[in-house]
Protein backbone atom coordinates (compact mmCIF):
# COMPACT_ATOMS: atom_id res chain seq x y z
CA UNK A 1 0.00 0.00 0.00
CA UNK A 2 1.27 3.57 -1.00
CA UNK A 3 2.49 5.66 2.26
CA UNK A 4 1.21 8.97 2.66
CA UNK A 5 4.93 10.53 1.99
CA UNK A 6 4.85 7.80 -1.50
CA UNK A 7 1.29 10.04 -2.65
CA UNK A 8 2.75 13.40 -2.06
CA UNK A 9 6.17 12.21 -4.01
CA UNK A 10 3.92 11.24 -7.15
CA UNK A 11 1.05 14.65 -6.56
CA UNK A 12 5.28 16.42 -7.05
CA UNK A 13 5.81 14.43 -9.90
CA UNK A 14 2.57 14.75 -11.76
CA UNK A 15 2.78 18.98 -10.59
CA UNK A 16 6.34 19.53 -12.30
CA UNK A 17 5.45 17.01 -15.40
CA UNK A 18 2.41 19.21 -16.21
CA UNK A 19 3.93 22.44 -15.24
CA UNK A 20 6.61 21.53 -17.89
CA UNK A 21 3.91 20.69 -20.71
CA UNK A 22 2.28 23.82 -20.02
CA UNK A 23 5.37 25.66 -20.57
CA UNK A 24 6.20 24.33 -24.06
CA UNK A 25 2.71 24.57 -25.11
CA UNK A 26 3.07 27.96 -24.82
CA UNK A 27 6.00 28.78 -25.72
CA UNK A 28 4.77 26.46 -29.14
CA UNK A 29 1.46 29.25 -29.05
CA UNK A 30 3.59 32.21 -29.10
CA UNK A 31 5.87 31.02 -31.99
CA UNK A 32 3.28 29.73 -34.29
CA UNK A 33 1.47 33.00 -33.64
CA UNK A 34 4.86 35.20 -34.03
CA UNK A 35 5.53 33.01 -37.92
CA UNK A 36 1.81 33.75 -38.35
CA UNK A 37 2.20 37.55 -38.01
CA UNK A 38 5.74 37.36 -39.39
CA UNK A 39 4.17 36.03 -43.04
CA UNK A 40 0.90 38.11 -42.88
CA UNK A 41 3.41 41.11 -42.80
CA UNK A 42 5.47 39.87 -45.30
CA UNK A 43 2.53 38.95 -47.97
CA UNK A 44 1.67 43.17 -47.10
CA UNK A 45 4.36 44.33 -47.44
CA UNK A 46 6.56 42.08 -50.42
CA UNK A 47 3.25 40.05 -52.11
CA UNK A 48 3.10 36.38 -52.02
CA UNK A 49 5.89 35.04 -49.86
CA UNK A 50 7.76 32.10 -51.56
CA UNK A 51 7.40 28.53 -50.17
CA UNK A 52 10.75 28.43 -48.70
CA UNK A 53 10.42 31.49 -47.26
CA UNK A 54 6.88 29.91 -45.37
CA UNK A 55 8.91 26.47 -43.94
CA UNK A 56 12.06 28.78 -42.56
CA UNK A 57 9.71 31.03 -40.84
CA UNK A 58 7.36 28.55 -39.30
CA UNK A 59 10.49 26.58 -38.29
CA UNK A 60 11.94 29.73 -36.87
CA UNK A 61 13.04 29.58 -33.10
CA UNK A 62 10.95 32.28 -30.87
CA UNK A 63 14.04 34.77 -30.63
CA UNK A 64 14.57 34.33 -33.79
CA UNK A 65 10.97 35.26 -35.40
CA UNK A 66 11.35 38.03 -33.03
CA UNK A 67 14.16 39.18 -34.32
CA UNK A 68 12.40 39.25 -37.99
CA UNK A 69 9.40 41.08 -36.64
CA UNK A 70 11.55 43.89 -35.09
CA UNK A 71 13.37 43.96 -38.44
CA UNK A 72 10.44 44.28 -40.93
CA UNK A 73 9.41 47.42 -41.07
CA UNK A 74 13.49 47.90 -42.21
CA UNK A 75 13.70 45.57 -44.74
CA UNK A 76 14.10 46.64 -48.62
Amino acid sequence: MLEMEDLEEVRTMLAETVEGWTREWMQQGMQAGKAETLLKQLHRRFGAVPEAVQVKVTSAELGELEVWLDRIFDAD
